[in-house]
C-alpha cells in the first residue's frame, strides 16, 4: 500500500534512506558521501521545505520504501527515492514513482548522482531522460540548493522538455 508518511515516522523514514544510500558508499566520491546519509535535522529540513514523503507498505504494514514529491512552483520534485535494500528489485520503486507521477501534472525533475547508473536506469526505463550538461546547470541552481561539487556529480532527468 502507498500513504503519504506522517511527521512520527521521520525515524522510520530516515533508517529507509540510510539503509538504501548505502549503495552509494565506494560509488560517488568520498567527499559527497558520509554516514549517515541523512541526519533526523536534514529530513525535518527537507520536510518543512515542503517534501512530502510517500511510503509504501508490505503486506504487514512495515514501511519498506519512501519518496517525496516536492511543489517547486511550475515544476515538481522527485526527492529521496529508497527502497529498503532486503526489499530492491521488487517493484516498490516503480509503484512510488507512478503514484507520485499521478500526484502532480507538472513536468517532473529528478536529481541523482551521475555514478549512480542503476538509479539513472530506473528512471530511464520509466519514461525520464537525462538533459544536458548545461540544461543540468541551470535546474540545479533554480530548483534545488546543493553545493557546487555536488552539482558537478549530479544528473538531473526530465519527464518532459525543460526550456529556458
Amino acid at each position: 500500500m502507498i500513504r503519504l508518511c506522517e511527521a512520527h515516522e521521520w525515524t522510520k523514514v530516515r533508517a529507509i534512506i540510510n539503509d538504501a544510500a548505502m549503495a552509494y558508499k565506494g560509488v560517488i566520491p568520498d567527499d559527497r558521501y558520509h554516514e549517515p546519509y541523512m541526519s533526523l535535522t536534514e529530513l525535518e529540513q527537507e520536510w518543512n521545505d515542503g517534501v512530502q514523503f510517500w511510503g509504501y507498505t508490505d503486506a504487514s504494514g512495515e514501511l519498506i520504501g519512501v519518496m517525496g514529491l516536492q511543489d517547486k512552483g511550475d515544476v515538481s520534485l522527485i526527492r529521496h527515492a529508497y527502497v529498503r535494500s532486503i526489499a530492491r528489485n521488487g517493484g516498490i520503486g516503480g509503484k512510488l514513482l507512478h503514484h507520485l507521477i499521478t500526484r502532480t501534472n507538472k513536468p517532473i525533475l529528478i536529481g541523482t548522482w551521475s555514478d549512480a547508473s542503476w538509479a539513472i536506469g530506473f528512471y530511464e526505463k520509466h519514461g525520464f531522460r537525462v538533459v544536458s550538461t548545461q540544461e543540468k546547470e541551470r535546474l540545479l541552481r533554480l530548483y534545488w540548493n546543493v553545493p557546487e561539487r555536488q552539482m558537478e556529480e549530479s544528473v538531473v532527468l526530465a519527464n518532459q522538455t525543460q526550456d529556458g
